[in-house]
């Protein structure tokens, strides 16, 4: 079981870079094939006239400062590749708004790598704050979001996925096979008690162990801020990787109430994969 096409963001974010590098790699190890995908970020409503009627003049030299911009991203992208030894790879630029752009291309993979954001980079080409919450609630596939800090050379050697017998949990364990299999050891952590008849946890690692992975359960009261405890165990564990669902209650409670989901995007140090 490989990722057999991975889909990595390409922009001109501070940290992007590593993005497509740990994207390359990831491939590489995979035997897949990697699309480079580059939107131009120009909303539809921009390129459909109405409100904007008029304005052609700006809407023209907009986009074609955003296709330059998209241009240079997937050149650097593509020296990414080479370097990497990566053959199976191409590029895709798109007039899509990065919302809908990636969440299209996304269902034509088996992963999408895309990075995290940050709330210092107010410099044209940083990544838009609440894209990869939307992406993982929209794009219907796993999501690997890369830190906005630091690189990342090969991921998956250590996992930590967070079970809690969630539907979205369960998702992202099956989503992650590919790497959990290939793993030196999996943590698997267990918050509180999930609804299971034995041991917490104990159903799930069976179910991995059939699939030749190597797991080590990790039980913790239920936490007050269950972000911070997953990000907490991972750094204690040293785990290269995190595992986790997202959005596990409704939408609405996650932004009154905040949630492990958001936390972990805000705040992760490590490579985290998603799945909603």
């Amino acid at each position: 079981m490989n990722y057999r096409t991975i889909v990595v963001h390409v922009d001109q974010a501070p940290n992007s870079g590593a993005r497509m590098a740990l994207a390359a790699q990831l491939t590489a190890q995979q035997e897949g094939h990697l699309v480079g995908v580059a939107l131009t970020g120009v909303p539809r409503y921009m390129r459909a006239g109405g409100l904007f009627e008029g304005s052609g003049v700006f809407i023209e030299d907009y986009m074609q400062h955003a296709g330059k911009r998209a241009t240079e991203a997937l050149a650097h992208f593509d020296a990414i590749a080479a370097r990497a030894g990566l053959s199976s790879r191409e590029q895709r630029k798109s007039d899509e708004d990065a919302y809908a752009g990636l969440c299209l291309q996304a269902r034509y993979a088996d992963l999408l790598v895309l990075g995290q954001a940050d709330p210092e980079d107010r410099e044209e080409g940083g990544l838009l704050q609440d894209l990869p919450q939307y992406v993982v609630m929209h794009c219907g596939r796993p999501v690997l979001m890369v830190p906005r800090s630091g690189t990342f050379d090969r991921i998956g050697q250590r996992p930590l996925l967070a079970w809690n017998g969630s539907v979205e949990a369960a998702k992202a364990a099956t989503a992650a096979l590919p790497l959990l299999c290939n793993a030196e050891e999996v943590t698997l952590a267990v918050f509180g008690a999930p609804h299971s008849d034995g041991e917490p946890g104990a159903d799930m690692a069976l179910y991995l162990a059939r699939h030749g992975v190597k797991v080590q359960i990790q039980h913790r009261p239920h936490p007050a801020d269950a972000g911070h405890a997953i990000l907490s165990l991972a750094a204690d564990r040293a785990c290269d990787l995190l595992v986790m669902g997202a959005y596990g209650h409704s939408r609405f409670r996650e932004l009154m109430l905040g949630g492990a989901t958001r936390t972990v995007l805000a705040t992760a140090t490590l490579p985290v994969l998603m799945a909603h």
